[in-house]
C-alpha cells in the first residue's frame, strides 16, 4: 500500500484514518489506518459475481423472538488452509477479500450475510399465520491483523484501540439504516466455539428487530425500576464493585467482574465506569484506558487453563429506539463468555440448557474470579510493544 499527502477520509481519532472502497462485487470495504496520512489501499482484482442473499425472518409466536433463516450461507467457506485464508492480505496470486498487501483494520460487508439490504423473500404471513419477513439488515466482517496467527488478545494497545475506533465507527454508521433497531458488535474465538475462519476477526450484526436477549435485559431494567425504584444496571456494578471478590480488573474508566449468576464457565462483564447507552459516547480517555484494560483481560484469560481460551465476546450497546426503554436507562458493556471449564473439558449445553435455557454452572463465579486473578498476577501480563504487524 503507498500513503499520498494530505487526508480526506474521516478520522475516526486522531491518530486512525478512515477510508472506504468498493469491493469487485460492489461490497463496501473500509479500511481503519494507524497513520499520520491517508493510505491508498489496491483495488479489488477479483472477478466476483453478485451476492445473492436468500435470508428470510420466521416469528415464533410461542417464545415471542425472530429466527432468520440463511439458507444460502451452507456453503460458505469453512475452516479453510492458511494458503487459501479469505482475511489474510493480497499477495501475488493470492487474492482475498482485503485487497492489498497490508492492513491495520479492515471492515467488509459480509459475502455470507445473514442478513442484508438485498434480501430477496417477500413478507408474507401464510395460511398458518406464520409471519416471514425479508432478513434486512447488514453483517459486516471486522478484521484485526493482517497477521494470521494473532489474537486480538496478542495486539498492541495501539490495534486494540484502532479496533474499538472501527466498532464506534460501524455503530455510528449502522444505527442510521433504516428499519434496523439494533447493532451488536462481538467476536467469536476458537474451534471449540465453532468458528470458521481462525483468523483474528469479529463480526458485526445491524438487526432489523431488538433481539431476545436484549429485550428480557429491557423488562429487567424496566421491572427493577418499578419494583424498587433505582436503575438495575448501576445498581448491578456499585454492588460488584463494593463486594470486590468478583472483581478481575479495575482502572479509573473500567471494572470488570465475573457475575454473581454467571452461567458460564468463565464469564466477565466488562463496565465503563460511566454510564453510555452507545460506544459512540466514549471519550478519547476511555477508549485508551479499554484497550490497555482488554488487552491485558485478553492475555490473562489465556492464563486460566494455560491455553488459548475459546470466547464469545460482544457489547450490549441500548436498542437504537430509546421509547423501548421507558424510563429505565441503560448501560452498555462488554460480556465475554466461554464453554471451557477445566483444560480438558468443554461445558455443553445439554437438556437443561439447550431445551430450557436453565443453566447449570459447573463452576463457582468467585472461584474462577479468583482463578483469573491469579493468571493476570503469575503471569504479570503486560501489553505487547511493538507495533510491527499486530
Amino acid at each position: 500500500m503507498t500513503m499520498t499527502q494530505g487526508s480526506t477520509g474521516f478520522v475516526a481519532t486522531p491518530r486512525v484514518k478512515r477510508s472506504s472502497h468498493t469491493l469487485a462485487d460492489g461490497r463496501e470495504i473500509i479500511f481503519f489506518d494507524e497513520a499520520d496520512e491517508l493510505v491508498v489501499h489496491e483495488p479489488d482484482r477479483r472477478q466476483l459475481g453478485a451476492v445473492e442473499s436468500t435470508g428470510e425472518m420466521r416469528y415464533d409466536a410461542t417464545t415471542m423472538d425472530w429466527v432468520i433463516v440463511a439458507s444460502h450461507r451452507q456453503d460458505r467457506t469453512h475452516l479453510p488452509s492458511r494458503a487459501e485464508c479469505p482475511l489474510c492480505p493480497s499477495v501475488g496470486d493470492h487474492l482475498t477479500e482485503i485487497p492489498d498487501s497490508d492492513y491495520d483494520v479492515a471492515v467488509f460487508e459480509n459475502r455470507f450475510p445473514s442478513l442484508s439490504s438485498t434480501s430477496s423473500p417477500p413478507a408474507h404471513d401464510d395460511d398458518l399465520g406464520i409471519m416471514q419477513r425479508p432478513a434486512n439488515g447488514r453483517c459486516e466482517v471486522i478484521c484485526y491483523s493482517p497477521v494470521h496467527d494473532a489474537s486480538l488478545g496478542s495486539c498492541t494497545d495501539q490495534r486494540i484501540g484502532t479496533v474499538m475506533a472501527a466498532w464506534i465507527d460501524r455503530t455510528a454508521a449502522l444505527s442510521t439504516i433504516s428499519g434496523v433497531e439494533y447493532v451488536f458488535v462481538f467476536e467469536n474465538r476458537g474451534a471449540e466455539i465453532g468458528v470458521t475462519l481462525p483468523h483474528p476477526h469479529g463480526q458485526i450484526y445491524a438487526y432489523p428487530f431488538t433481539p431476545v436477549n436484549a429485550q428480557r435485559m429491557i423488562l429487567a431494567a424496566q421491572t427493577h425500576l418499578e419494583l424498587h425504584g433505582e436503575q438495575l444496571f448501576a445498581d448491578v456494578l456499585a454492588t460488584e464493585i463494593r463486594a470486590e471478590i468478583r472483581v478481575v480488573v479495575e482502572s479509573e474508566f473500567w471494572v470488570g467482574f465475573v457475575p454473581a449468576a454467571a452461567r458460564w464457565p468463565v464469564e466477565v462483564h466488562l463496565y465503563p465506569k460511566r454510564r453510555i447507552d452507545f460506544l459512540t459516547e466514549l471519550t478519547l480517555a476511555e477508549q485508551e484506558d479499554f484497550a490497555h484494560q482488554y488487552g491485558l483481560l485478553l492475555r490473562g484469560l489465556d492464563g486460566v487453563f494455560d491455553r488459548p481460551l475459546p470466547y464469545i465476546s460482544g457489547w450490549y450497546q441500548a436498542p437504537i429506539d430509546p421509547t423501548q426503554l421507558g424510563a429505565a436507562k441503560w448501560h452498555a458493556h462488554l460480556r465475554l463468555i466461554s464453554i471451557r471449564r477445566s483444560p480438558e473439558k468443554i461445558k455443553y449445553l445439554a437438556g437443561s440448557e439447550s431445551a430450557m435455557g436453565a443453566f447449570i454452572n459447573d463452576i463457582a463465579p468467585e472461584a474462577i474470579a479468583e482463578r483469573i486473578r491469579e493468571a493476570l498476577h503469575v503471569n504479570k501480563i503486560s501489553a505487547p510493544q511493538s507495533t510491527d504487524n499486530n
